[in-house]
């Protein structure tokens, strides 16, 4: 079991919806989308009706743990399929039906991570943060989402190799791409993971969903 990460957003954006709540609606206050709920707090398609960043950390922190469990017996071609099936499932479960994800995907959650905030800071009313924001979370999550279909492919290619030699390499680089779901990459290599294409992942987003509603 995986431990659930409280953060300061979702906590505000909570204190925000009207009492009882549990369903993807506005949050009570005015001004705030509706699609900012979505990403942090519910929506009724996930499992247990969890924000799609939720529903993303938990997939790729799935993913993260069994690309680690394969890269302990890389000369074990079963131990590289058998887990590398497992990360499979965890970013894309429409490819393969079984494994110890949440059953949603976490492409499609950061894809639904991406489109929603981008709507929401699209609207013409939307406060300064939630405009200024947005386009870090998207960023971030359509980095995510990126990685997660190179993931998925690499994956795939492990599941049909016929010999450890040639799933390792293969594994090498899931495993690093998997590193990258949640803490992103310094691509320009200026010491730092920003927002931007190429660098920011799943905790970039939770990052900057956390500032836009420190500023609300």
């Amino acid at each position: 079991m995986f431990l659930k990460r409280t953060t300061t957003a979702a906590l505000a954006l909570a204190a925000l919806l009207s009492a009882g709540s549990t369903s993807a609606q506005a949050p009570d206050a005015p001004g705030i989308s509706p699609h900012v709920g979505h990403v942090l707090t519910s929506f009724r398609n996930t499992p247990e009706q969890k924000g799609f960043l939720e529903t993303a950390l938990a997939e790729a922190d799935v993913a993260i743990q069994h690309a680690g469990f394969g890269m302990r017996d890389l000369a074990s071609l079963d131990n590289m399929k058998r887990h590398g099936g497992h990360v499979l499932h965890a970013v894309d479960p429409t490819l393969i039906a079984a494994g110890p994800g949440k059953g949603y995907g976490l492409k499609k959650a950061a894809d639904n991570i991406a489109s929603h905030i981008e709507m929401a800071g699209a609207a013409a009313d939307q406060p300064a943060a939630v405009k200024t924001h947005s386009v870090h979370v998207s960023s971030s999550a359509r980095n995510t989402a990126q990685r997660a279909e190179e993931i998925a492919v690499l994956a795939q290619q492990i599941q049909a190799a016929t010999t450890a030699e040639e799933a390792k390499p293969l594994f090498e680089q899931l495993n690093a791409k998997a590193q990258q779901l949640r803490k992103g990459l310094d691509a320009n290599n200026d010491g730092r993971v920003g927002w931007q294409e190429g660098e920011g992942g799943l905790d970039t987003c939770q990052t900057h969903m956390d500032l836009m509603m420190r500023s609300l």
